[in-house]
């Protein structure tokens, strides 16, 4: 018999410091790489504003997907390994570049790998993405020492961890997205993580009645004609009944939680929120996540639907102190609040989306930036120094579009592929880092930038780090991402 996928415990993991041999570069040889996919990097085919200068740190990077400093300056790079079949598998492991220049890596022999580090007090603490539950863990450089702590949030199928980052009061925030793609567990997630935890299934953060609209679909696993009912909050292939309730836990998915830096007395501040992959505080300790729009392919397809950056308004209140987590909409709500089956966001292509929550929570939003749909904002940082500039502004990483595979629109092909900075107080937001002609450079030519996954600024706060996941790939059938090709930038104020 099956067992549950909320039972599948994962069992911890070796990890383990290795030497790296890695080389120095002049600019000259930037521009004859051996990799055929990127054969060149050069900062003078990228755009910043007048008084900015840009350099590439670190290139040949595998699948990166965030940046992180120790107090000494010691930076982090992770790169995400994969369990994904539309990207080569490579090590999950975190690249660390020492003030001395000297190179290694901290290796795991984990699922999928690392998607969210950050330094905190002597320590390097990690979001993994593998398994059936999502592992918050951290390491100690010195000592090697490895501490799980968190275990219990589902995952295992569409999105990412969220965080962690810090207060500067010593609390830990981190979140999860969403197992389901577009509400529902449907055949394309066997494309992905659902393959392999075919129990895998969303978890809301509270009491929920279903509506009983189930979404019809082939079944990946049989072989045609066989279709199969699949309902919100199931796993695939599991119908939901009209009127039914599913309760509500702690450890949900779409989910932004705060926790002691043990992960201990953790407590869910939000549901609802689709991809919360990007989050960051500002001086005033106002929490900000990222969100990604639903895609307008599927039996469950939703046109238009903007990219948004939410404010979780319950982070200002005390710790433990929330009874009741905000919802911000996922699975029936798109981020200019409008329900998925409004007029505006009927798709065309795909099976129109149904409701799926009969009398749904209250609506969190509205949000705090709403973003071209596609654009795929990612990590972000708060600018709290003068020195570089537009201090108390949000600097966004946008990874890029995967249209024309999730939206037929032409003009979503363009969108996202850079850097912007954002006014969170009103809602508008600057082009800050992109090249000559938006896209990314091995589509639109050029040696400039491919897709921005994360951006930090400096201890000293003097330079902004982006992350550049490299080239992937895509096709309104498929896509493709490719390793030794992802590159570290910096950006500094004259």
């Amino acid at each position: 018999m099956a067992a549950d996928a909320n039972q599948q415990n994962n069992t911890g993991f070796k990890i383990s410091k290795t030497k790296l041999n890695t080389g120095t570069s002049t600019l000259q040889a930037l521009q004859s790489l051996p990799t055929t996919a990127r054969p060149a990097v050069n900062a003078n085919d990228v755009v910043v504003p007048e008084g900015y200068v840009v350099e590439p740190i670190l290139v040949g990077l595998s699948l990166p997907t965030d940046v992180a400093f120790a107090d000494d300056g010691t930076i982090f790079v992770s790169e995400g390994g994969s369990s994904w079949p539309t990207r080569p598998y490579m090590p999950a492991r975190v690249i660390t570049l020492h003030p001395s220049g000297k190179t290694d890596a901290i290796e795991m022999n984990v699922q999928a790998g690392p998607r969210g580090i950050t330094w905190w007090n002597g320590d390097l603490y990690i979001a993994l993405k593998g398994g059936y539950h999502m592992q918050l863990v951290k390491y100690n450089l010195q000592t090697e020492k490895l501490t799980i702590l968190i275990d219990q949030i589902p995952s295992g199928g569409w999105h990412e961890p969220g965080g962690p980052i810090f207060s500067p009061d010593g609390l830990m925030y981190f979140g999860h997205g969403s197992v389901s793609q577009q509400g529902v567990v449907l055949p394309q997630g066997f494309t992905v993580d659902i393959a392999k935890h075919p129990l895998a299934h969303d978890v809301p953060g509270e009491d929920v009645t279903l509506t009983g609209n189930n979404v019809r679909s082939r079944d990946p696993k049989a072989p045609f004609p066989f279709e199969v009912e699949t309902g919100a909050f199931k796993p695939f292939g599991t119908p939901a009944r009209k009127g039914e309730v599913v309760k509500g836990q702690l450890f949900c998915n779409t989910g932004v939680w705060r926790s002691k830096p043990d992960g201990t007395d953790a407590e869910l501040l939000a549901w609802g929120i689709r991809n919360p992959f990007g989050m960051a505080m500002n001086e005033e300790g106002e929490l900000y996540v990222t969100d990604n729009d639903y895609e307008e392919t599927s039996e469950r397809s939703i046109a238009n639907d903007p990219d948004r950056i939410w404010h979780i308004k319950n982070a200002k209140q005390p710790f433990g102190s929330v009874q009741k987590p905000d919802w911000y909409g996922f699975p029936d709500i798109c981020g200019d609040g409008l329900p998925v089956n409004h007029e505006s966001h009927l798709p065309s292509r795909g099976k129109a989306a149904e409701l799926l929550l009969k009398n749904p929570p209250k609506w969190a939003g509205p949000a705090a930036f709403l973003e071209q749909p596609h654009s795929c904002m990612c990590r972000m940082d708060f600018c709290r120094s003068d020195s570089f500039g537009h201090r108390g502004e949000l600097f966004v990483a946008e990874w890029g579009t995967l249209a024309p595979l999730n939206s037929p629109r032409k003009e979503d092909l363009t969108h996202g592929f850079r850097v912007i900075r954002v006014n969170v107080k009103d809602g508008t937001a600057q082009p800050f880092f992109h090249n000559k002609q938006m896209g990314p450079a091995s589509t639109v030519g050029g040696a400039g930038i491919e897709r921005p996954v994360s951006c930090k600024f400096s201890p000293d706060g003097k330079s902004l780090y982006v992350l550049d996941f490299g080239v992937v790939k895509v096709t309104p059938g498929n896509m493709m991402a490719f390793a030794h090709t992802g590159v570290l930038w910096k950006i500094t104020k004259k």
